[in-house]
């Protein structure tokens, strides 16, 4: 990833889900990756892909809200990614979290400032 981008890759381009490289980055909780992006790239931390998903909830809906996943997800937040922004249903990141029994990640969202 870092070599990619150092090499002048648009890691904003929109793949087939109209997602961008964070996105998926987030739902595998490849944290290097995730942080790359965040720190070094122009990338909208709360972008939503075609499906209604950003980053943060991509990485509570297919994650399984083990250690990766919260680093993840706090990266995310510290990169401002919105704790509120629900998806195309209207189901909240922390809806999310506290349906798939998510303790962690429900505290950290909560620290947020979810509700």
């Amino acid at each position: 990833m870092k070599l990619t981008i150092e090499a002048g890759a648009n890691p904003t381009i929109f793949n087939r889900f109209g997602g961008t490289a964070l996105i998926p980055a987030a739902e595998h909780g490849y944290v290097e990756n995730v942080r790359e992006l965040l720190e070094h790239t122009n990338v909208d931390v709360n972008h939503m892909n075609k499906p209604g998903w950003t980053a943060l909830l991509e990485a509570i809906i297919y994650g399984n809200g083990g250690p990766r996943y919260q680093e993840t997800i706090l990266l995310l937040i510290e990169h401002g990614a919105d704790v509120h922004l629900a998806d195309a249903k209207g189901i909240s990141p922390l809806q999310h979290a506290q349906s798939r029994e998510f303790q962690a990640i429900s505290n950290i969202l909560i620290q947020a400032g979810a509700k």
